[in-house]
């Protein structure tokens, strides 16, 4: 594929240039070790010491969002009931690097990669706690730190129809004739073209390489917040259907204060969707277990 993906970079930041940036603008952090944890698709991601992440942009696009992160997610702090990263070094730019950079509190965990049904269940409420208070967070305060309103047209099902059937052409090769027979009968079977705007603040990423777990296999951390937005809570609750067991999803609704069919419908479109992208990344990539989790949240989220 290379070259016009939609996660490749305009500017990379390695080790060396991090410990550069970081030393120069927080001197009492220059004596720490300085270790890439990886990148998404639009930030680096360093470890600083055992106590700090930095994130770096790795395009003009991302820029907006760790302005913005940088304002609304301290805020958060009241509301949050899983640990995060809260911001706290603010890094602005130079001649050296073109954008501002973010420093953050780590939030240790594991990946929840390759749990069993029993154990994922074990985060139903959990999640479901932790989902009802953002979604309690005040959506004129967030726009007024520059949250975007709805810039996905998460209500239009009738597009994100079109786009999942692109997306999974791309990747067919990779799924058996079982799996995507499974995909394909949920699409054609998927005949509203759009849901009601509901107006909530959204994590607006949430799947399972943002979520941090425990050793107990409960999840204790969400990370990465750069889709912080405001629109359809279908979005986030579609952890419901992408990382809870079919079994879970009852304690889950209830925990969160119930959810109308149009919205469970919207939450289940989205469980497809984002792992579909997760897949054809890993699948870019060569991330064999990254795409071998992102089959199992499709299958997950199609099963009832």
């Amino acid at each position: 594929m290379g070259g016009t993906n939609v996660w490749d970079a305009e500017w990379e930041v390695n080790e060396e240039q991090a410990r550069t940036l970081i030393g120069r603008q927080f001197p009492q952090l220059s004596s720490k070790q300085v270790k890439r944890l990886g990148w998404g698709w639009d930030n680096t991601v360093f470890l600083i010491g055992d106590e700090y992440v930095f994130r770096f942009p790795r395009r003009t696009i991302a820029v907006g969002s760790i302005r913005m992160e940088g304002k609304l997610l301290p805020k958060l702090e009241a509301y949050m009931t899983i640990p995060y990263p809260k911001p706290l070094f603010y890094g602005e730019a130079s001649d050296e690097y073109p954008a501002p950079f973010l420093g953050y509190a780590y939030v240790p965990g594991d990946f929840p990669i390759g749990l069993s049904e029993e154990r994922r269940a074990l985060s139903a409420e959990t999640l479901a706690k932790f989902l009802r208070r953002l979604h309690e967070f005040p959506v004129q305060a967030a726009l007024k730190c520059g949250v975007q309103q709805d810039h996905r047209n998460l209500t239009d099902i009738a597009s994100r129809k079109v786009k999942l059937k692109g997306f999974l052409s791309k990747v067919v090769e990779h799924l058996s004739p079982e799996e995507s027979g499974v995909i394909e009968a949920y699409i054609s079977r998927l005949q509203k073209d759009r849901v009601e705007a509901v107006n909530a603040l959204l994590h607006g990423d949430l799947h399972f390489k943002n979520m941090l777990m425990n050793e107990n296999g409960i999840v204790s951390g969400i990370i990465d917040w750069g889709d912080l937005s405001v629109g359809h809570p279908a979005c986030d609750l579609s952890v419901a259907y992408s990382f809870l067991p079919p079994y879970a999803r009852g304690v889950f609704f209830e925990t969160y204060g119930g959810a109308d069919e149009e919205t469970k419908l919207l939450a289940r479109l989205i469980a497809v969707y984002i792992p579909i992208l997760i897949l054809m990344q890993a699948v870019d990539d060569g991330n064999e277990a990254i795409a071998v989790e992102a089959k199992s949240n499709i299958m997950r989220a199609l099963s009832d």
